[in-house]
């Protein structure tokens, strides 16, 4: 009884072993051949796209890397000094780093915080937020999406 105990752990232990092994060499091919990217807000290839529509003209966005229609895309958002962006929300939170320029911004039920160059921000998912670009622009945020890239104008119930 004692031996078949023996033989049943070893082969448990070898199932985990192989499976961890599997993991392991299955999560590194993709990691061979997925490419790094090092990007600045200055590069020539950045492609600049308009923001939505609510957002007043003079704002634009570049993504980084990702699919903007997938989970886990990063973008530089930019808007020229003196800037405001309306009160909005988006279905992901955000992962926010200030490139240049001074950002004041606000959430619902928060004070407002000002973000200088290296200045890093949490937004949560669908908490609706405003900013305002300082007079020191344009404005460019790094931001890192968890889901699809999206913003929604948000409208105060009276």
């Amino acid at each position: 009884m004692e031996n078949l105990l023996k033989i049943s752990n070893l082969k448990c232990g070898l199932i985990f072993l192989f499976l961890l092994m599997s993991i392991t060499f299955f999560g590194q091919e993709k990691a061979e051949s997925e490419l790094s990217i090092v990007k600045t807000m200055n590069d020539a290839d950045l492609n600049w796209s308009p923001c939505p529509a609510f957002m007043p003209e003079g704002c634009s966005i570049a993504v980084l890397q990702g699919d903007p229609a997938k989970r886990n895309v990063d973008v530089y958002f930019k808007v020229p000094a003196n800037y405001q962006i309306p009160l909005h929300y988006h279905t992901s939170a955000e992962r926010m780093i200030l490139v240049s320029g001074e950002l004041q911004v606000t959430y619902t039920g928060e004070k407002s915080q000002i973000l200088k160059p290296g200045s890093y921000a949490y937004g949560p998912a669908s908490k609706p937020h405003s900013a305002k670009c300082g007079d020191n622009g344009p404005c460019v945020l790094f931001i890192a999406f968890e889901e699809p890239l999206d913003a929604f104008p948000f409208v105060e119930e009276n």
